[in-house]
């Protein structure tokens, strides 16, 4: 019988342990679950958030201006202190996914030879930019850029970056200024060979009557 006594208790000991460890991993289970719950945004905030997300503003509605069908020309500068090419074509915007962006098709001349063109344009409202992407038949890559806008000036700023095929990505800068109802400008920078900013391209777009 002695030894029945001295056996007790280890065995409750080793009961005691199990279940105490048990009991403390359910309580850290439910403690790491709360506070994951907790830590969960609630569905009506989020879904609030999404809609604010996703729905065109009166940021969007400033991209009107542009849309249309328009002539334009265009003068394009291959470095600094040089005649420009001249050439032209014709362009069309219109509004895509209900309203969120424009998407601009183009067609004309450039270097003597048909061009094609497609740019997108939208405004982002999480990153509170306007953001572009451009792409072309003059190459295989896009541009891509974003910016912002200022109302008085009428003038989106915009920075961004192009693939080169001589000095591989590089930065530029565009700057779109609306003129009137029927008329706006688009101007084009980069760095030239003294890694200075100049003017590389001035397009004049003219609504089609």
């Amino acid at each position: 019988m002695k030894q029945n006594y001295r056996i007790r208790p280890i065995i409750l000991f080793v009961i005691f342990t199990v279940f105490g460890f048990i009991a403390l991993h359910s309580t850290a289970s439910a403690g790491e679950e709360s506070d994951k719950n907790a830590s969960m945004p609630d569905h009506d905030a989020m879904m609030e958030k999404y809609k604010e997300y996703s729905t065109p503003n009166e940021n969007h509605k400033v991209l009107e201006a542009f849309v249309g069908d328009w002539d334009y020309t265009v003068k394009f500068w291959m470095k600094p202190g040089t005649e420009p090419e001249l050439s032209n074509g014709t362009s069309t915007i219109k509004w895509i996914m209900g309203g969120r962006f424009i998407k601009q098709k183009t067609e004309g001349t450039s270097m003597g030879q048909p061009f094609e063109g497609m740019g997108i344009m939208g405004y982002d409202n999480e990153k509170k930019k306007y953001e572009a992407v451009w792409i072309d038949n003059m190459g295989t890559g896009m541009a891509k850029d974003s910016g912002t806008y200022d109302p008085v000036t009428k003038t989106f700023t915009e920075e961004g970056t192009f693939s080169c095929p001589m000095e591989g990505e590089k930065t530029y800068r565009s700057v779109t200024k609306i003129l009137d109802k029927d008329s706006f400008t688009y101007e084009w920078y980069m760095n030239g060979p003294d890694d200075q900013e100049f003017r590389a391209m001035e397009i004049t777009y003219t609504r089609k009557k």
